[in-house]
C-alpha cells in the first residue's frame, strides 16, 4: 500500500503540484521569455500519457490539488484529453494557468473536461501596453477569453497580474474595478528573477505587494481573508464585494515556510523550489526499463529531502535562475 502523503525534511506536507505540460505560448511576455525563443525538441518534452502517470502517482501520494501550466498549455495539441483523464483522480482543486487567448473556444470544454478552476494572466487594460509587455498577445481576444470563462461556469477564475514599476502600476486601480466588474478575484505579483532577459532592469521595476496594497488602499479598505487558498498568494477583501485580492511576494515576504507545492517541467524535471536549482529526473525514470509505478513513487518520495526551507531571490534584480519562466509555468 503506498504511503498517502509526502512530506519534506521541515515537516511541510506536499500535496500540490505543478505540471507544465509545454514550454511553447503563442505570447512572448518581457518578464517570462527572451524574445527569440528556441523551444525544446519534441522527444525531449514529456508525453501527454507521461504527464498522466505522474499525475495520477502524485495523487496517490496525497495530492489534493494539480494545477496545469505552461508555456501556454492551451497551444498542446490534445491538452483536452489531458485534461479528462486528470479529472477523473478526485482532486479537491484541479486548475490551469492560460493568457486566455484560447479560452473563446476552450473554455466550456475545458469545464466540462473536468477543468474546477482558471488563472488568467492580465498585465494591462491598454490595448497598446498589453501589446508590448506580450509582444505578440491582442487585448481584445484575453478579455473576450475571460467572458467566455465566466460564461462557461467555472467556479473559480482568478485574474493573475506582474506588477512592473514604469509599466503598468498606474493601472493597478482600473484593474481593481476590473475585477470587482467581472466578478472575478486578482492576483497581484511581485516580478521573479528567473532568466536572463535584456527588455527591462528587472531591480528597477520590482513593485513590492506593500506598495501595491497601498495604492488600493486610497480606493478601498483592505481587510485580510480568513480563508486559505492553498497556494502562495495571502488574500484580502473589500467589504462591498465579493472578489478577493491576493499578493504574491516571492520578495518582499517569502511564502516558503507553508510551502506544499513542488513542480514538474515539461521535460519531466521535479522542481523542489522554483528559486533554487534542486531537482530530479523524472524522464528517465518513465522511460526506463522497466517503467513501474512503484519505481516512480519511490523516486518521488526520496526528492522530498531536496526540497530546501527557502528560496533567495535578491531585489537588485540579479538573476539567479538562468531557466525562464516558461519552463515552469510559475
Amino acid at each position: 500500500m503506498p504511503q498517502n502523503k509526502l512530506t519534506d525534511r521541515f515537516g511541510r506536507t506536499v500535496n500540490y503540484v505543478r505540471l507544465s505540460v509545454t514550454d511553447r505560448c503563442d505570447f512572448r511576455c518581457v518578464y517570462c521569455m527572451a524574445e527569440d525563443m528556441t523551444f525544446l525538441p519534441r522527444q525531449q518534452v514529456l508525453t501527454l500519457e507521461e504527464i498522466a502517470r505522474v499525475a495520477r502517482n502524485f495523487v496517490d501520494l496525497g495530492t489534493e490539488k494539480i494545477r496545469l501550466t505552461g508555456g501556454e498549455p492551451l497551444v498542446r495539441k490534445d491538452i483536452l484529453e489531458l485534461v479528462k483523464e486528470i479529472g477523473t483522480y478526485g482532486l479537491r482543486d484541479f486548475a490551469m494557468t492560460t493568457n486566455g487567448s484560447q479560452l473563446t473556444t476552450m473554455a466550456e470544454p475545458l469545464r466540462k473536461a473536468g477543468m474546477h478552476r482558471l488563472n488568467i494572466s492580465l498585465d494591462s487594460l491598454d490595448a497598446e501596453k498589453f501589446r508590448n509587455i506580450t509582444r505578440t498577445g491582442k487585448l481584445s481576444q484575453v478579455l473576450d477569453g475571460i467572458d467566455a470563462a465566466r460564461e462557461a461556469g467555472f467556479r473559480g477564475i482568478k485574474i493573475n497580474t506582474v506588477v512592473m514599476k514604469g509599466r503598468n502600476d498606474e493601472e493597478i486601480p482600473e484593474l481593481i474595478e476590473f475585477a470587482r466588474k467581472k466578478q472575478v478575484d486578482i492576483s497581484f505579483i511581485e516580478e521573479m528573477p528567473l532568466g536572463e532577459i535584456s527588455e527591462h532592469d528587472r531591480g528597477l521595476a520590482l513593485c513590492t505587494s506593500e506598495e501595491v496594497r497601498d495604492i488600493i488602499r486610497k480606493h478601498h479598505e483592505l481587510v485580510p481573508a480568513t480563508e486559505d487558498s492553498g497556494g502562495p498568494a495571502r488574500y484580502y477583501r473589500m467589504e462591498d464585494s465579493e472578489t478577493r485580492v491576493g499578493f504574491i511576494s516571492p520578495h518582499s515576504h517569502n511564502f516558503c515556510s507553508t510551502c506544499n507545492r513542488v513542480r514538474v517541467t515539461v521535460e519531466g524535471r521535479l522542481l523542489l523550489c522554483l528559486g533554487n536549482e534542486h531537482s530530479v529526473d523524472l524522464r528517465r525514470v518513465l522511460r526506463g526499463n522497466p517503467v513501474t509505478d512503484d519505481k516512480l513513487r519511490e523516486t518521488i518520495i526520496n526528492a522530498m529531502d531536496l526540497k530546501p526551507e527557502r528560496h533567495h531571490f535578491s531585489t537588485n534584480g540579479d538573476v539567479q535562475i538562468l531557466r525562464f519562466m516558461n519552463m515552469t509555468g510559475g
